[in-house]
């Protein structure tokens, strides 16, 4: 009889050891991973504009204590759809300057002129010692650019067209070259109520047709 009551007392250290301990770690890491489950079904925002880094430098300032570096960004943004716009960002981190070239982008956007994912007709944009020649293309020529050109083209949903840089070669000076280029498009439209004719006198009959088409 002792030893069967020695035995239950073992039993019953055994219950609580495996019953209450156990079972409440288990209620905590439950309580956790159902949090954790929580966080990751949370919907993500999605940025619906289109990024471009055109270019990123570094910029060294000389004081008496040595050197204090910082980065500069050259951003591009774009909705795609005929939205775009640049800017310019300096901080310590280059993280930090892309996130600030992208906000001042966003309040600097402007609505570009197209036809059929062209642009209405040919224009020159010039800054500083930037000039960027643009071009219409028929559809499936494609983004006949440079690089700085290229983003801009893309971020603003303009993907046939030809282009010529016929001065500086500097990236920053390039962009904002064509972003002059874009702002000085103008609408059919708007150049027949300036002339005071019909709109089929001022557009030729294939940009007419392809207004037709996209249904603009």
């Amino acid at each position: 009889m002792p030893g069967a009551q020695r035995t239950g007392g073992f039993g019953g250290g055994g219950d609580r050891a495996g019953g209450g301990d156990r079972a409440g770690g288990g209620d905590r890491r439950g309580g956790r991973g159902g949090r954790d489950g929580n966080r990751r079904d949370a919907p993500v925002e999605k940025n619906p504009l289109l990024e471009r880094i055109v270019v990123t430098n570094r910029v060294a300032k000389v004081v008496k204590g040595g050197r204090r570096f910082s980065f500069t960004a050259l951003v591009v943004v774009g909705d795609g759809d005929g939205s775009v716009g640049v800017g310019y960002g300096k901080a310590k981190e280059i993280p930090a300057a892309i996130a600030k070239g992208v906000e001042e982008a966003k309040k600097h956007m402007f609505k570009v002129p197209r036809i059929a994912l062209t642009i209405p007709h040919p224009v020159q944009g010039e800054a500083a010692a930037g000039v960027v020649l643009l071009r219409p293309a028929s559809p499936g020529t494609g983004v006949i650019a440079g690089g700085p050109v290229r983003a801009v083209l893309e971020c603003a949903g303009i993907h046939d067209v030809l282009s010529k840089s016929l001065g500086s070669d500097n990236p920053i000076n390039i962009v904002h070259a064509t972003i002059q280029a874009l702002k000085n498009l103008q609408r059919p439209e708007e150049v027949a109520a300036r002339r005071g004719l019909p709109i089929e006198d001022v557009a030729p009959a294939a940009m007419l047709r392809a207004r037709a088409g996209q249904g603009v």
